[in-house]
C-alpha cells in the first residue's frame, strides 16, 4: 500500500493515478467526495473525466470499510481520499474513538490486499491553527488517520508541487 499526502492541487491525484494505472490488469477507484455546492460538483465531475475508461468508480463517502472488501481482490485500488472521508465522518458527529476504530479496521483491509493499493488524503496540519473547534477537532482527527495509514503503509510520499518526499520512519531514519 502506498500512502500520498499533500496540500490542494499538489498533483496527488494526477500521480496516484499514474502509479495505479500502471499496474497490470484492471483498476477499482473508490471516492469519498459528495457534491455539496456547485464548485464541489465541478470539482467531482473533472475527477471523473480525468479517470481512464474502463476503471470501475466507487462512490463510498461513508461506509469505506463495505466499499473496499467489495472490490475484487485482483483489481488495483485507488482511494481517494481519505481527508474528505474523515470530513463526512466528523460532520456527522462520529466520536474520535469510532473514526480511529473504522480507521484503523480500512487500513488494515487495504494493507491485506495482495493487488497495489494507493490511498490519497490532504495534509492539512501545515497551516495555522484554525479558529474554530470543529475545523480544529477535524485538522487532529485527520492527523491521526494520517499517522495510522503511515504504519500501515508500505511506503509513504508527501506530494509538493507535483514532486514527491519520500517520508522514513522514525525508526529507520533513527536506528530505535
Amino acid at each position: 500500500m502506498t500512502l500520498l499526502l499533500g496540500g490542494a492541487r499538489s498533483g496527488k491525484s494526477d500521480l496516484a493515478q499514474r502509479l495505479i494505472g500502471s499496474s497490470k490488469g484492471p483498476v477499482s477507484v473508490v471516492v469519498t467526495g459528495e457534491i455539496g455546492d456547485d464548485e464541489m460538483a465541478e470539482r467531482i465531475k473533472r475527477h471523473r473525466r480525468d479517470r481512464p475508461e474502463g476503471w470501475i468508480t466507487v462512490e463510498a463517502p461513508r461506509d469505506l470499510v463495505a466499499a473496499v472488501a467489495a472490490v475484487p481482490p485482483e483489481h488495483a485500488l485507488l482511494l481517494d481520499c481519505l481527508s474528505f472521508w474523515v470530513a463526512n465522518l466528523v460532520m456527522d458527529g462520529l466520536l474520535e474513538k469510532t473514526i480511529e476504530a473504522r480507521t484503523r479496521e480500512l487500513g488494515s483491509l487495504l494493507a491485506a490486499r495482495s493487488s497495489p493499493v494507493v490511498v490519497v488524503s490532504n495534509e492539512v496540519g501545515l497551516g495555522i491553527v484554525p479558529g474554530d473547534p470543529l475545523s480544529r477537532r477535524f485538522r487532529d482527527v485527520t492527523g491521526r488517520v494520517h499517522r495510522t495509514f503511515a504504519e500501515l503503509s508500505d511506503r509513504s510520499f508527501l506530494v509538493v508541487a507535483g514532486q514527491v518526499l519520500p517520508l522514513t520512519r522514525p525508526e529507520d531514519a533513527f536506528g530505535f
